[in-house]
């Protein structure tokens, strides 16, 4: 590893995720993909010139490596509050400023999806390497960033190799993600569909887009509750009155009227069935009492499930998910550990190499290319003392005092 050291002195990770703000807010400051050249000019106009934007829809985040006389924190945030079009103190309240260790510390967490919405989902990891790899090749990023990115690849890697972190649910909108592949595969070609106000229906279809859901409709007898959902998630809003229609649409249907009367009938959601030419619909109903007709159960091409067959899915996960989340934590802090450790060692060589013998050698060779010319033999051997730091110098990344840790 000794010539991937990694200082992480300049390192730098601003940012928002699910723990740190609103839904709401992460859709203001989502950076689509025909923004991003502008956003990297524009980081390159303050001065950083190594830099990868992260922007999904739990997160939005900027990596940067940069000058040591410069402090872009202040900068980005600017140019955040700027995209998004809201005040300064609302970006500085639902962000986070991370540097050195810390930062590092982070970017190995979201690698090895230890700080996703959903703990150990794969799709995070491989998000990441084809956004950075774009970037990359974009020109965008540079040797610092690209040795930072690349451990922590190489750190996913061991992570979802040696642990079973990405192969139990632990919670009951990770199970919903969970069955809603087993039964569709990938999220990004299915639609959904919200019926009910519901805080869990709302929290399942968060975690359902947050997967990958191409699409998501909203649904309620009250339209203004619909609006207010919709406005939420920041997805489209039907009438209540096209429930047929809307139903024969959708792949993934949650509902969460909690009207203690069914929303949907065993032939309603027969008669969407065969619309759907049979077509499996994964159906989550979060009402209590239920919202659907349990006879739908009996339907061969509708997959019924409800809270408590989902908590049946998290039990089986939880004791497993707390031990293999144990144990990616620890090859984390033990990467981070070990970056640490080589950078001291190799402080430490460097100045072991610059011992008398070492200096007289570039002198001698100094005096040797000026041909007697005193003042170009010491221009000369300043010279090879710079050339030598430069090519011996850890690249820039943690402070002193971390390098004792």
């Amino acid at each position: 590893m000794a010539n991937k050291v990694i200082y992480k002195k300049y390192f730098l990770v601003v940012g928002a995720n699910h723990r740190s703000s609103t839904m709401l807010f992460r859709d203001k400051l989502a950076i689509k993909d025909r923004q991003l050249t502008n956003v990297y000019d524009r980081l390159l106009d303050v001065g950083i010139r190594q830099s990868f934007v992260l922007s999904t829809k739990d997160r939005t985040e900027i990596y940067a490596f940069h000058d040591p006389l410069t402090n872009p924190a202040s900068e980005i945030i600017k140019l955040l509050s700027s995209h998004a079009g809201v005040g300064r103190g609302e970006i500085e309240a639902q962000t986070y400023v991370l540097t050195s260790g810390e930062a590092f510390r982070h970017l190995l967490a979201v690698c090895c999806a230890l700080d996703s919405l959903v703990i150990g989902d794969p799709r995070v990891s491989n998000i990441l390497n084809t956004s950075y790899n774009a970037a990359k090749h974009a020109g965008k990023t540079g040797v610092e960033l690209d040795l930072l990115f690349e451990e922590a690849f190489i750190t996913s890697k061991r992570v979802f190799r040696e642990t079973e972190i990405s192969r139990r649910p632990v919670s009951i909108p990770a199970a919903t993600v969970q069955v809603a592949r087993d039964l569709h595969g990938d999220l990004s070609h299915c639609s959904g569909l919200l019926i009910g106000a519901g805080e869990m229906g709302e929290m399942l279809a968060t975690s359902l887009l947050s997967a990958g859901l191409a699409h998501l409709v909203v649904t309620h007898p009250t339209l203004t509750k619909a609006d207010s959902i919709g406005q939420n998630l920041n997805c489209h809003v039907g009438r209540m009155e096209e429930l047929p229609i809307l139903l024969a649409k959708s792949d993934i249907v949650l509902t969460s009227m909690n009207t203690r009367r069914f929303t949907l009938t065993r032939d309603t959601i027969k008669s969407a069935s065969t619309i759907r030419r049979r077509k499996p619909i994964l159906i989550i109903d979060t009402g209590v009492p239920g919202d659907v007709d349990y006879e739908a159960v009996e339907l061969e091409d509708a997959f019924l499930y409800t809270l408590d067959d989902l908590e049946k899915v998290t039990r089986e996960g939880v004791k497993t998910r707390e031990m293999e989340t144990n144990k990616a934590w620890k090859i984390v802090e033990d990467e981070v550990t070990n970056v640490f450790t080589e950078q001291k060692k190799l402080v430490s060589d460097n100045k072991g190499l610059m011992s008398n013998d070492f200096v007289e050698g570039l002198r001698q060779k100094a005096l040797a290319e000026a041909l007697g010319d005193a003042d170009k033999a010491t221009q000369l051997f300043f010279q090879s003392l710079k050339q030598y730091e430069k090519a011996t110098k850890p690249l820039p990344g943690v402070e002193s005092n971390d390098l004792d840790k």
